[in-house]
């Protein structure tokens, strides 16, 4: 998976810190979730506009 497809940074949004494409979830949000014990079917039902794709490219980064 390329991660870059997915993954943006843009000074514009949140400071310039990685999120996912097209929406301002921070990929630090998403591995935070993660560090916490959030399943990634979890974190779709959290965040029903991000696709598993997105969940991989973030586990990727």
């Amino acid at each position: 998976m390329d991660y870059k497809n997915r993954i943006v940074s843009d000074h514009k949004i949140l400071l310039g810190k990685p999120v996912i494409k097209g929406t301002r979830i921070s990929v630090e949000l998403i591995l935070k979730k993660l560090s916490q014990g959030a399943s990634m079917e979890e974190l779709s039902e959290m965040y029903p506009h991000i696709t598993q794709e997105d969940l991989l490219a973030v586990r990727t980064y």
